[in-house]
């Protein structure tokens, strides 16, 4: 056996972990929009990782998720930077725009993490090259 052959590893994410998986990004961008300082700041850096973890997940139907909830998220952070910069140092505009973004933001992310759980799950299987070899295997090619 050479050291360059592969192992395939069936591993399985329970309907479970797929959904709760699925409803990350809306449960973050619902935190974000309560707590905007210091959570929805964190949120913009930290919503990269999870949609970088997300999105191509092997179940399809936590990837569609986590995309639609991204895409909601950064046109929403889209449209604050093109509006502040005409706000100044002027709270009273911050507090509109938060409120706008707000009440657009949590209402669609509730809809959709009800979406999600009315949705049918399913285990999902997925395949992993194992490249690593047993003891025994490595003996075996060191003896012939």
């Amino acid at each position: 056996m050479s050291n360059s052959e592969q192992h395939p590893i069936t591993k399985t994410i329970t309907a479970k972990k797929a959904r709760k998986a699925a409803g990350l990004f809306n449960i973050g961008n619902i935190i974000s929009m309560l707590l905007p300082f210091p959570i929805g700041i964190f949120w913009v850096g930290f919503s990269m990782v999870v949609y970088a973890m997300n999105r191509h997940h092997p179940n399809e139907k936590v990837g569609y998720y986590t995309q639609q909830a991204a895409y909601r998220f950064y046109g929403i952070i889209g449209f604050v930077v093109v509006v502040a910069i005409f706000f100044g140092t002027e709270i009273r505009y911050w507090l509109i725009t938060w409120a706008i973004c707000a009440g657009i933001l949590i209402p669609w992310s509730i809809f959709d993490l009800i979406r999600i759980r009315k949705d049918t799950w399913q285990d999902c299987e997925y395949s992993e090259n194992n490249t690593e070899q047993s003891g025994n295997e490595r003996n075996k090619e060191d003896i012939e």
